[in-house]
């Protein structure tokens, strides 16, 4: 594969590339560039992880160096399943197995957990110059990929480590690219600006979207820290979680917020354009023949169009969406009844129902 091809792997179903001559540059320096994305491990995974899990295929198969980094302190400092350590890494247990059934090959991905680094005196020493060349003010901005507002009274002093420890991370990996979601954006900006601060090497970033939640409302700015719109763990209703049964999809996307004609905040046109086309490559809908009959789109563009354009119904595409993702979860649901010990229950999950 030729670098152009290896870029265009990378870069693909993407909201932001930081910067594009920045991932050439990767190709032509290392023939295979090191990639991360970071998880907190806090509650089940959910279908806005499909996005994830495609873009981490497409990493490795761009031949880079791929780690999934399992944030358990971070999890810890960010007060996740009640600060429970044990909880925490038993959801970063079901995360790896979620993961992996999804294709991420643990063969070709490298699953690493933060207390691997937290151990170290040089990893503390990194996030005190981390932390050296950054302001009060730029941390608590930065602490919004932590799901919290940077105003909180009461916010306990260890979350002012949160963000010196997430761009030392990408440091001490070390890696050469950070892949993340929207909301990760600050995180890795920030460990931009450090690294030309002191001379090190700049990591290059790409960010994948959020994806709405099924209830519709909030905001959704994730440059600016507002992603209340954002499908959310702590929320069941926002979203579908892994694995779930075809019944669970169902109702879940049958009572899913999609208004005619409307892409912006629409989550299930946004699981069209950012699950279904870069898992499927196209979209089905069965319409009746009163409806139009059959029809299928090959391009998110002219599926988009013909959206905007009213010639597609909600229910029609919310059938067809609940199809695609009874599809691609069902490799989950086998994964775990094979190995129910790495379940949701493993670490207090309730139930999938609503």
């Amino acid at each position: 594969m030729d670098a152009e091809a290896r870029v265009g792997l990378v870069t693909r179903n993407t909201v932001e590339v930081l910067t594009p001559e920045e991932v050439r540059g990767l190709f032509a320096r290392s023939e295979r560039p090191r990639a991360y994305i970071g998880f907190e491990p806090s509650g089940r995974l959910t279908v806005a992880h499909l996005i994830t899990a495609r873009k981490i295929r497409d990493l490795v198969d761009a031949s880079l160096d791929v780690t999934v980094f399992l944030a358990d302190w971070h999890a810890w400092i960010n007060d996740k399943l009640g600060g429970d350590l044990a909880r925490i890494e038993a959801a970063g247990r079901y995360m790896e197995g979620g993961f992996t059934a999804l294709g991420v090959d643990p063969a070709r991905v490298t699953f690493r957990w933060a207390h691997e680094l937290t151990g170290r005196a040089e990893y503390w020493a990194r996030v005190v110059r981390v932390a050296k060349a950054t302001s009060l003010a730029r941390a608590k901005r930065a602490m919004s990929i932590m799901g919290r507002d940077e105003d909180e009274s009461n916010l306990d002093a260890a979350k002012l480590f949160y963000p010196a420890m997430q761009a030392a991370d990408i440091f001490e990996l070390p890696v050469d690219l950070a892949y993340g979601g929207m909301d990760q954006r600050r995180a890795h900006v920030l460990a931009r600006e450090v690294a030309h601060h002191y001379g090190w090497p700049v990591p290059t970033a790409i960010h994948t979207p959020l994806l709405s939640s099924l209830k519709g409302g909030g905001r959704m700015d994730p440059t600016e820290g507002s992603v209340e719109r954002k499908m959310s763990k702590s929320d069941p209703a926002t979203s579908i979680p892994l694995p779930a049964t075809r019944e669970e999809i169902d109702r879940r996307i049958a009572a899913a917020f999609c208004p005619a004609k409307e892409v912006d905040g629409n989550p299930i046109v946004e699981a069209v354009r950012w699950i279904a086309f870069p898992w499927e490559g196209r979209f089905a809908v069965d319409r009746s023949s009163a409806h139009g009959g059959p029809v299928a789109f090959d391009r998110a563009e002219g599926f988009e169009e013909a959206w905007r354009a009213g010639h597609l119904h909600p229910q029609d595409v919310k059938r067809a969406v609940a199809e695609v993702l009874d599809r691609l979860i069902a490799p989950t649901r086998e994964f775990f009844a094979r190995h129910p010990e790495l379940g949701p229950a493993s670490f207090g999950a309730p139930p999938a129902t609503i």
